[in-house]
């Protein structure tokens, strides 16, 4: 396969002519809209109006409008088959690419039930494909409608003891409920980029200055509660460099804008909760209300609320972590899968949760590794077992609630991390939609595309030894081998189908046991 190395793109699509209406049914499952597409940038401009309602020119006579045949009629999936051969010859020219290294995992199977067409290792190292497993956990664990409160409680008269400060003062406590998108200012609903709604610190400030002076209070003392979370900020099972290089900030339970300081979103801060804290006893005094000295550590007890803000539904934050990869919401989220499922919100717990909640739905990890929940771990190995088959629950209509893992990944050349993938890979746009994964060696997409025939499937497609300056042309192979399956013919219905020499076929929810 030829391709010169280091080709840049040219930049972002132009114009993407596709209107992608992927039909994701497993036994009667409906059409699968891409709502999400116009949420995320503000929706289609409507300043113009409807080109419907433009009265043609004087003089031009149009036809009546026929009903046009239909190109192809809609699949549900039922009755799928992956046609093997078909599957490895359309790949094997992205599995041979020198780009991708000698280690490439290739997994193909129908969107419902059905045998997969799976070549290359039985584990491999699965970045940010990894928030596929925490999506669907959450949106199971937690529900879809679930969200997290930021409150501010009572916490009583503050006598001279404590720390000198003057008696007659209220304390007042911030307590952390783990909203991942809490932010210190409010963000428009309508602005592009936004969904979903935030809470932020300042509403909530703003709450607790007109509810202390109806009580007739007007100095007080600002305390912090991020308990809800237990453990360090940081996992040993990501590299150290992590933190001092801002790749990541300390997770918690109590932050404010994904623990970024107030004047760089590319620095993390050392202390989130700390952080949220002052900013919000600074906006507090704003509102006219006297905060003494620092805010300091304390507990929210059973203190009576005086204000709260609620964080956006579960599945709005999931569609949002996996269109964007964002790390933080990410292991936010495992954190509470952690408290749900296992009792302890914490990275140990988080991967104990998300492994039970998916064995509870039929995806037994086996012997996959999981150190964390957002993909950032260079132990995790994971087998396309797992990954077919979460992507399967997500798609499931016995799984409604599971919905947004399919809906929150990013179309190719649309929206997303994958906004300026596929522009040299046409036959990818639009009809792939999938999450992306990429660490230094790791490149990877995992999600669903639609074949020449317009049949949904699942596929994996990850190499995890890529050399560091082969990295732009392994991901471009990647996307090429993804965009392979959207040109081939890899599905027939209610055929046996044939078993291609260079691969084998497998339960999508069955998990190797051999270690790599």
């Amino acid at each position: 396969m030829s391709r010169s190395k280091h080709r840049r793109r040219g930049g972002k699509v132009a114009a993407l002519a596709v209107v992608l209406l992927l039909v994701v049914a497993a036994a009667g499952l409906g059409v699968w809209r891409l709502d999400l597409v116009d949420r995320w940038t503000g929706g289609p401009s409507d300043e113009a109006g409807d080109p419907a309602d433009v009265p043609p020119p004087d003089g031009l006579e149009l036809p009546d409008p026929a009903e046009p045949d239909p190109l192809l009629a809609a699949s549900t999936g039922a009755g799928t088959v992956v046609d093997q051969d078909a599957v490895a010859a359309a790949l094997a020219p992205f599995v041979a690419d020198e780009d991708l290294g000698p280690q490439v995992l290739v997994a193909v199977a129908p969107l419902g039930e059905g045998e997969a067409y799976v070549s290359g290792p039985d584990r491999v190292m699965p970045a940010s494909t990894t928030k596929l497993l925490t999506s669907v956990a959450a949106l199971e664990a937690l529900g879809p409608d679930r969200t997290f409160s930021t409150t501010v409680v009572d916490g009583g008269d503050v006598g001279e003891a404590a720390g000198g400060t003057p008696s007659g003062v209220r304390r007042v406590v911030l307590v952390g409920g783990g909203d991942p998108l809490l932010v210190r200012e409010p963000v428009a609903p309508d602005a592009p980029g936004t969904y979903p709604a935030r809470a932020s610190l300042r509403e909530l400030a703003t709450a607790t200055a007109e509810g202390l002076r109806a009580q007739g209070v007007t100095s007080v003392e600002v305390a912090y509660d991020a308990g809800l979370f237990t453990g360090a900020g940081y996992t040993p099972a990501w590299p150290a460099s992590y933190g001092p290089d801002d790749v990541v900030a300390p997770i918690g339970a109590l932050w404010a804008d994904r623990g970024r300081a107030a004047d760089d979103e590319d620095e993390v801060v050392a202390d989130p909760a700390l952080d949220a804290a002052a900013w919000y006893a600074a906006a507090l005094a704003q509102a006219g209300i006297q905060v003494v000295g620092d805010p300091v550590a304390g507990l929210g007890g059973n203190g009576e609320t005086l204000a709260a803000v609620e964080s956006a539904p579960v599945e709005e934050i999931v569609e949002r972590l996996l269109a964007t990869s964002d790390n933080e919401t990410t292991e936010v989220l495992a954190h509470h899968v952690g408290l749900a499922a296992a009792g302890a919100g914490s990275f140990e717990g988080g991967a104990e949760g998300v492994r039970s909640t998916l064995a509870d739905l039929g995806v037994d990890l086996g012997a996959d590794v999981l150190r964390d929940g957002s993909g950032l771990s260079r132990e995790n190995l994971l087998s396309a077992g797992t990954l077919l088959g979460v992507l399967g629950l997500a798609a499931s209509a016995e799984h409604p609630e599971l919905r947004a893992a399919l809906t929150g990944m990013p179309v190719g050349g649309w929206n997303g991390s994958l906004t300026n993938r596929f522009a040299e890979q046409p036959a990818g746009l639009g009809t792939v939609r999938a999450k992306t994964g990429t660490l230094t060696g790791v490149q990877g997409l995992a999600g669903v595309v639609q074949d020449a025939t317009g049949t949904p499937l699942r596929f994996v497609v990850i190499a995890d030894r890529v050399g560091v300056d082969d990295a732009l042309d392994g991901r471009e192979a990647v996307d090429g081998a993804a965009a392979a399956i959207a040109a081939c013919t890899c599905s027939s219905t209610g055929s046996t189908g044939s078993t291609g020499s260079t691969g084998s076929t497998t339960s999508p929810t069955d998990a190797p046991s051999a270690s790599p």
